[in-house]
């Protein structure tokens, strides 16, 4: 007579292989995380698995979390200013030729003026 397992069975969960290097690394993740949750919940956990959970929920932890994405909100305000100053500064340019043109003056030998005087 076969012996019954007191261990119920697992089903293995297959889907389509990741397409991409962050595809598989967020496939990666969600499994490790899936195996410290059912070690927590056997009460199996190391330490070390405990503690980092713990550290998440931690305010500190929030809170360097919070700063990350504002400062990664800041770096993108900035790129996009410099992208808006670039632009700005080329349409300032085609206006300038396109005066020039319509003053009747075709050359294209005048360099930048100064317009801060």
């Amino acid at each position: 007579m076969p012996r019954l397992s007191k261990e119920p069975k697992r089903l293995e969960k297959r889907s389509a292989p990741p397409l991409t290097p962050e595809a598989r690394e967020n496939m990666l993740i969600s499994l490790a995380m899936d195996r410290a949750e059912e070690q927590l919940r056997d009460g199996t956990a190391s330490a070390q698995v405990i503690v980092h959970y713990l550290r998440l929920g931690t305010q500190k932890d929030r809170l360097e979390r919070e700063q990350l994405s504002k400062k990664n909100e800041l770096l993108t305000a900035k790129t996009e200013a410099i992208q808006s100053a670039k632009d700005t500064e080329r349409l300032y340019a085609e206006a300038m030729r396109a005066f020039r043109s319509y003053s009747g003056d075709d050359s294209q030998d005048y360099e930048e003026e100064d317009w801060d005087e």
